[in-house]
């Protein structure tokens, strides 16, 4: 009897342990998120570099993604974690496989309309929903819509071209997320997931004997998902951001404007290779968007390439390449090509 409650003080007070960190961990890294744009400023102003030139623009990028993209990964892990103990992969497979596959997808792809995340910063929670036990191909779905279809680029391209592109780019911008994570998952590629991914996946998330975990259990299964993959993954993210801030500001608009107006079939195609190497979110790459189209650039060109930039880039690549091997992402980018080709193509046609 002694002994039980003796265990029970102990587990109370490491839970109260537990709720302080959290709760303090919470407000500091609140501030942190806060002040990320405050951040890159004072480096700049520390090392007397300036954002109108190409090299302060590229360390001012790099200071800002670098620990928002941490930051997500972080809580977005921890939290995950804390789900998952609610709910097994098994359960959560069973509600949004088989015939529930492509409700899943659209559900999927649609909250990815209002999570304003670049590229790299939707990877944070599509390895949270892989961890959840979440479906690969529902994951890619969001992984795709995040960047390509969010409340950012949709304000913008309304504001700068009207509702009927606005209207037009959000429902192939959703059918490109839907499809893609559609057929991913029926190509059933969790084989090219990365070993240690694969046992996440495997990992049971309640004990043998069916007892419901206590919050303490569910808050270290939290801290353990941390230090597991955000130990794994931030050298892959460092190197991501890195190479996208090395780009960043490079953008030969006249080069491209002057091969991206012709009425060529090749133009979209090579607008999408153009753009996969670049790096941006929906809020850097509209202006150039405008910019492209006011020196005479076909309008499904321009947002073929702005599609390849947002959803394809090379730093996203290089972060998933951590989660997943070769071939998947091979497939991925192939599948997401596909879709903004077509997209491309559909606009020049209606517009």
């Amino acid at each position: 009897m002694r002994n039980t409650v003796g265990i029970e003080t102990r587990t109370n007070a490491r839970l109260a342990c537990w709720l302080i960190g959290l709760t303090t961990g919470s407000v500091l890294w609140l501030a942190a998120y806060s002040q990320l744009t405050a951040f890159a400023d004072a480096v700049l102003a520390v090392t007397g570099l300036s954002r109108a030139t190409r090299f302060g623009e590229a360390v001012h990028f790099f200071c800002y993604d670098t620990p928002k993209v941490l930051l997500l990964l972080t809580g977005i892990v921890f939290v995950m974690g804390v789900v998952q103990t609610f709910f097994s992969p098994e359960r959560t497979r069973t509600l949004l496989a088989g015939r529930r596959a492509g409700l899943g997808n659209v559900l999927a792809a649609t909250l990815g309309i209002v999570t304003p995340f670049c590229s790299c910063s939707a990877v944070p929670l599509f390895i949270g929903f892989l961890s959840a036990g979440v479906p690969l191909g529902v994951t890619f779905s969001f992984l795709v819509s995040a960047p390509m279809v969010n409340e950012i680029a949709l304000v913008l391209l309304f504001g700068m071209f009207g509702w009927q592109v606005a209207t037009l780019y959000l429902g192939l911008g959703l059918l490109v997320a839907t499809l893609a994570g559609l057929v991913i998952g029926r190509l059933r590629m969790e084989a090219h997931l990365e070993d240690w991914v694969q046992a996440i996946l495997a990992r049971p998330t309640a004990r043998a004997d069916g007892e419901p975990l206590c919050w303490l259990q569910r808050l270290q299964a939290g801290g353990a998902r941390v230090r597991e993959i955000v130990g794994r993954v931030w050298p892959y993210v460092l190197a991501g951001i890195g190479l996208g801030a090395a780009i960043h500001g490079y953008v030969p608009e006249d080069f491209m404007a002057s091969f991206m107006g012709r009425d060529v079939w090749w133009a979209v195609p090579a607008a999408v290779l153009l753009g996969v190497p670049m790096y941006s979110n929906a809020a850097g790459i509209i202006p150039i968007v405008e910019a492209l189209i006011g020196k005479g650039a076909a309008i499904g060109t321009v947002l073929a390439f702005m599609m390849a930039v947002i959803a394809l880039s090379a730093p996203e690549m290089i972060i998933l390449r951590k989660a997943l091997r070769p071939t998947l992402i091979a497939t991925f980018a192939g599948v997401v090509a596909t879709g903004i080709l077509l997209v491309g193509y559909v606009f020049n046609w209606v517009l």
